[in-house]
């Protein structure tokens, strides 16, 4: 079977591995040469809560959740507790921000249905087109979702660009991790470094370190993998969608290196069945 991929004709493409793979490399290549824009769940996310947090609502968040009924109070209810400090700000978005930032800020599993709702308002806006998805399915249900959605608009995802890498590898390296926050580049300490050790080769703004990048945090993420993302990648295999399997560890990691991995990867496509190690 083969894969044809030509810029301009393809609707969206799928990345997905483990926290840690190697995802944002390969995500740009498609960015480069497809020209497709990358939606990522944690952008939107975040997004969402600077939306709430910039109408400065001098109450806490729980004032909008209902622990007896166990739900949100009603969104008219929430509209009259913040129309004093909305302004010009969108209420829908500022609304999605509020439920996310709930159950965020307790510390709490984001529900599937409002993960859903807070990527179909991005996804509608690129009119379910000419999108790199990063993060998002996560879980079976929001696969299902994706795909109802887009059998719905008549769109599809033309394939799954599965970043594989394994645990030990992505533990080790980890913790050298180091991302612009403008241009979103990720570098590593020892194997693609920084300008002066601190600054991002591509626009010169000081990259950070994330916040989880410690080996507690990725253990559970990559437990959380095997058990909810690696049957949600099945799933969407399932409803034939193609999958093509990427190396997240090269000898040498450049952009160069990269990009050749994946349009080799996707020239040299055979649909072969790929069992996940456990």
């Amino acid at each position: 079977m083969e894969l044809n991929l030509l810029k301009g004709q393809v609707d969206n493409i799928l990345v997905m591995g483990k926290s840690g793979a190697g995802k944002q490399p390969r995500i740009d290549v498609f960015i480069q040469e497809f020209g497709l824009e990358q939606l990522s769940t944690g952008d939107i996310f975040r997004s969402c809560l600077k939306a709430f947090d910039k109408i400065e609502y001098p109450g806490n968040v729980d004032d909008f959740y209902d622990t007896w009924a166990k739900e949100f109070i009603p969104d008219k209810a929430i509209k009259q507790l913040i129309k004093s400090y909305l302004g010009n700000h969108s209420f829908d978005e500022v609304l999605m921000g509020i439920r996310a930032k709930y159950y965020v800020t307790n510390g709490l599993f984001v529900p599937d249905s409002v993960t859903n709702d807070l990527f179909l308002s991005s996804f509608k806006n690129k009119k379910y087109r000419g999108v790199v998805l990063d993060g998002y399915p996560r879980t079976v249900e929001q696969a299902k979702f994706l795909v109802s959605v887009l059998e719905k608009k008549n769109r599809r995802i033309d394939a799954i660009v599965l970043v594989d890498n394994d645990d030990e590898t992505i533990l080790n390296r980890v913790t050298g991790r180091r991302v612009c926050p403008n241009c979103r580049k990720v570098f590593h300490m020892e194997y693609k470094p920084l300008k002066d050790g601190k600054y991002c080769t591509n626009c010169g703004t000081e990259a950070t370190t994330r916040i989880d990048d410690k080996r507690e945090s990725v253990l559970t993420r990559l437990n959380e993998y095997r058990v909810k993302t690696q049957p949600a990648i099945e799933y969407l295999v399932s409803c034939g969608i193609p999958l093509i399997v990427v190396p997240g560890n090269l000898p040498v990691l450049s952009d160069e290196a990269v990009k050749s991995s994946v349009m080799d990867a996707i020239t040299n496509y055979q649909d072969v069945p790929f069992k996940f190690v456990q």
